[in-house]
Order: structure tokens, then C-alpha cells, then sequence
């Protein structure tokens, strides 16, 4: 049996989502199906575009154009200018994805950027982003942002705080609901069925035994000897300036990181291109291109859809690892 299609939200429709959607059709419509769903007005207009009214209909209308499941907006799309009157069509279409992907229309959620302050502006939207409010409509108390590429995966344990927060912020609680949730779906969705996890330090040199910080020795390293204990293979704390070297890497399948920083500047620096942001914790499966809405060069034909292209083939990979395991 073939995995249900891919949903693919709009995004904000004056960035460059829309024309990075077709561009992503091009290069995936004989690898497997996905679908548009938003207004036809703000794609592309001299793109193949094919309406469809249901998801079943997206893998036949992959050979001849982008599958676009209409959702009517309010306001027009001037590239790089955000109209607060498409805001709640932007949240329509998320929510219309993830309404199909718990029926099993979809077999998983791609997101496209959103314009956070539109949203708050045309529909009091009051979700900090994507993540918090995919949790809020999942109904579940923890999620867990992964960056990941071919050459590495970063999981931050604290995400988009302030540095001087992150000690206060990073309590046993959050490090092993992250750390169990970040294992459970590397072998849930991913298809390891013993994953590999290192963690760094919080501290520079780990802590050195104390001298630059206590956290290791207090409350990190312990904690990892409990979920060893548990039979997971965790790691560290290690100092994170020796993590992501090419040898070091080759020894684990996902660094856990204690702030934003310290995870994304190694996976943005070693392939920027082919990062894609993951939620891990859902029902579902969620992934998005880890780039923004780009306003600056919407609609210049500037903009590369390799990171849309690699988040739908994570979304594809990962589905299709979750539909093996249902299976056994």
C-alpha cells in the first residue's frame, strides 16, 4: 500500500514559499506525491498548477502540476510585502494540513515559513511560531525542535531564549523529556533501532571538573548515568567544540545541545542548505525548510528550494519509516 501524500501549507504568500513550492514539484513529481494547500492566486502564474479536491487525487496530478488543494485568502500577495489579511488564511491552511494528517489523508505535514507579526496583526495569532502552536493543535505538553541534514542532526535543548536564561531554563525535567523524545522518534521515524546520543556541556570545556561551571557535575552527568541506566546510549557531557569534527560525528546520530547557538551555528555551518527543521513529539509528522520567509528576494527567482526539497524528502522518509513500524 502507497503512503498518502504530503501536505504542504502555504506559508506567508508574500515570501518565497509559493514559488519554492513549484520549484520543489519539479524536482520531486516522479519521487512521490505531495500538495499545496492555499490560494492559486499567489503561486506562481505562468507555473503548472492542477486544482485537486481531495489529497487521494495529488498522485495523479504530480506528472502533470503542483496539486493545489484551493483555500481560499482574503488579501492579494505583493512579493516581500506581508498583508495581514491573509493571516488567517495562513493559519487555515496549517491547521487544514493538520486536520488531514490525523485522518491519514496526508502521511505527514511540510510546513512553509510563516510572518509571525502578520499573523499577530491580521488574526491575533498568539503563538510564538509553528512549533508551539502544532503542539497547541496536537494537544501534546512536549516537543522538540531537531535540525538535521545528510552530514548531522542537532537537537537544542533550550531554543529561542535569551543566553543569560538558559542555566535557569535547563532543568533535569526539559533535559530528559528532551533527550526521550529526541531517542524515541530517532527509532520510531528515522529507522535506528539503537540510537546513538551525545550531549554536550553547558559550560566551556564541559565544566573542566568544576572550574568553569558546576552544571555538568551536578546535574547533567548524572542525569545521563539514569537513562544509561535505562538502556539508552547516551553520552557526555562532552565540550562542544570537539563535537562536530568529521570523526567525532561519525560516533553518534544526534548531538544534544543546551541553547540555540551551540546546536545550529555547526549544522548551518558545515550544510546550510540542506538544513530542514523537524518537530519531534508529535502524533504526526511535521518538517519544514529551515529558512524564513526571505522577503528580500521573493519573487526574484533568486530563492533555492533545496531545503523545501529536503524537508519533503525527510517528511517522505520519515513516514514511511513510521508506516514500517506499524506494520511489525
Amino acid at each position: 500500500m502507497s503512503l498518502p501524500p504530503i501536505a504542504l501549507s502555504s506559508g506567508e504568500p508574500a515570501g518565497v514559499g509559493p514559488e519554492l513550492a513549484v520549484a520543489a514539484w519539479k524536482a520531486l513529481k516522479t519521487e512521490f506525491p505531495f500538495f499545496y494547500i492555499g490560494d492559486r492566486r499567489h503561486l506562481p502564474q505562468d507555473a503548472p498548477l492542477i486544482d485537486i479536491s481531495s489529497p487521494a487525487q495529488a498522485p495523479a496530478a504530480m506528472a502533470k502540476g503542483l496539486p493545489v488543494l484551493p483555500l481560499p485568502f482574503d488579501g492579494d500577495a505583493r512579493k516581500g510585502v506581508a498583508d495581514p489579511r491573509n493571516a488567517q488564511g495562513v493559519i487555515d491552511s496549517i491547521t487544514t494540513a493538520v486536520d488531514l494528517v490525523k485522518s491519514g489523508a496526508a502521511s505527514a505535514i511540510c510546513t512553509n515559513p510563516i510572518h509571525k507579526k502578520a499573523l499577530k496583526d491580521g488574526a491575533g495569532f498568539a503563538f510564538p511560531g509553528h512549533t508551539e502552536f502544532l503542539a497547541h493543535l496536537a494537544d501534546v505538553p512536549d516537543v522538540v525542535m531537531m535540525l538535521a541534514s545528510p552530514m548531522l542532526r542537532v537537537v537544542p535543548v533550550t531554543i529561542h531564549i535569551a543566553l543569560k536564561d538558559v542555566p535557569q531554563a535547563l532543568t533535569p525535567e526539559r533535559l530528559m523529556s528532551t533527550i526521550r523524545i529526541t531517542h524515541d522518534a530517532l527509532q520510531r521515524d528515522f529507522g535506528l533501532p539503537a540510537p546513538r546520543l551525545r550531549v554536550a556541556g553547558l559550560n566551556p570545556h564541559a565544566g573542566e571538573g568544576g572550574a568553569m561551571g558546576t552544571e555538568e557535575g551536578a546535574m547533567i552527568g548524572p542525569l545521563l548515568a539514569r537513562l544509561r541506566d535505562d538502556g539508552i546510549d547516551v553520552q557526555g557531557p562532552v565540550s562542544a567544540d570537539t563535537m562536530f569534527h568529521p570523526q567525532a560525528r561519525a560516533g553518534y546520530d544526534v548531538a544534544i545541545c543546551m541553547y540555540h547557538d551551540q546546536a545550529l551555528i555547526p549544522i548551518k555551518t558545515l550544510d546550510f542548505d540542506r538544513g530542514v527543521n523537524v518537530t519531534l513529539g508529535l502524533p504526526f509528522i511535521r518538517t519544514s525548510p529551515d529558512h524564513g520567509t526571505a522577503f528580500d528576494i521573493a519573487g526574484k527567482g533568486m530563492a533555492t528550494p533545496t531545503s523545501l526539497i529536503e524537508a519533503l524528502r525527510l517528511a517522505h522518509s520519515m513516514a514511511s519509516a513510521r508506516h514500517s513500524q506499524r506494520k511489525t
